[in-house]
């Protein structure tokens, strides 16, 4: 039998909607003719979802995988009700569907990294193994479908999984960046001693070249020190980014009044809208990678102050990203060092 090649015929409620708006999908692992089944390793876990959760469980383990197991349980996949984000998965090629076998560049037992949401993926966790609450991983036994429009990248054989896994899970963010940004502009990337704000910093100033600017807006901490030592950025500023106007004076100062070209928000707590749109001049861009995002708050914030900028939602596609991400890693030598001494 053959399915919608965008999962509806998993739908369960309400009936009508695509897999990522469903409140409940089907997650049995009976696979239809033109799906993929997956034996699942790791989970990675959004950022924005991560962090609510673990505040939730108040940081206890036994805490953080019955609030996860409970959500598959009533959702048939790890969309967190609060953020609405899911993250991403490594896994194995378990089964192709009939009429999917030959027609892709699959086979039984490649190892994958799956580029679509956990938030409309069908999941299935039949036992939590290890929950590293400092990367946002967690290693499971289980399994998951992926529909015949989902996208995925075959693990590469030249760095290790969990690092790829990583990397992978926020491509969108430096290929987005890479696509954005221009010589000479001037960026701003709040969040930017993350994971992915490390990515985007290497891209923007890549691309930006000397000509331009980088700014890092970070929390002050050993993120923000270790961020410093990569030279990506020309100035590393530290603060609060829930805190709007503090942050446009800090770059004010900086700029020497000169607004930012660019502003990138790679950050997972929620209330940094108007701190990534303040410092952005008028036609300028804002690009929201961010899944903790309130869109309603960045459009009635950008009207209220009256800034017309450009907004971007953070399309966590966009052609290519894997393959640029991937290629960050082995670009920056002291990158792939800090992404192997937290992730690998």
């Amino acid at each position: 039998m053959r399915g919608c090649p965008y999962g509806t015929h998993r739908v369960i409620e309400p009936k009508g909607v695509l897999p990522q708006t469903a409140v409940k999908i089907d997650n049995t692992m009976e696979i239809y003719d033109n799906e993929i089944l997956i034996d699942v390793k790791t989970l990675n876990i959004d950022s924005a979802s991560f962090t609510q959760i673990k505040e939730q469980a108040g940081g206890d383990v036994e805490k953080i995988k019955e609030i996860m197991l409970n959500i598959v349980k009533e959702r048939g996949k790890h969309q967190n009700p609060v953020t609405g984000s899911g993250g991403m998965l490594i896994g194995v090629v378990e089964k192709i569907g009939k009429d999917l076998e030959g027609k892709i560049d699959l086979k039984v037992g490649d190892k994958i990294a799956t580029l679509v949401s956990l938030s409309l993926t069908p999941l299935r966790i039949d036992k939590i193994l290890n929950v590293k609450k400092d990367i946002d991983q967690v290693d499971i036994e289980g399994k998951a479908i992926l529909f015949e429009s989902g996208i995925y990248a075959k693990l590469p054989d030249d760095m290790p999984e969990t690092l790829a896994l990583a990397a992978l899970d926020v491509a969108g963010a430096p290929a987005q960046t890479a696509k954005l940004v221009k010589p000479g502009d001037y960026v701003l990337i709040l969040g930017a001693a993350g994971k992915s704000g490390l990515l985007c910093c290497y891209e923007a100033k890549k691309r930006a070249g000397v000509t331009g600017k980088v700014i890092g807006f970070a929390r002050p901490g050993e993120a923000a020190e270790r961020l410093k030592k990569t030279n990506f950025c020309d100035v590393v500023i530290e603060g609060d980014a829930t805190q709007p106007v503090e942050v446009l004076n800090k770059v004010l100062e900086y700029t020497g009044g000169r607004y930012v070209d660019i502003a990138i928000n790679v950050v997972n707590v929620p209330n940094t809208e108007m701190a990534t749109i303040l410092p952005v001049r008028d036609n300028g861009t804002v690009y929201f990678f961010s899944m903790a995002t309130s869109f309603t708050k960045a459009a009635l914030g950008a009207e209220g102050v009256g800034k017309d900028v450009n907004m971007i939602i953070g399309n966590g596609y966009t052609k290519g990203h894997a393959e640029i991400t991937l290629q960050v890693l082995r670009e920056s030598q002291i990158l792939r060092e800090i992404f192997e001494s937290i992730y690998a």
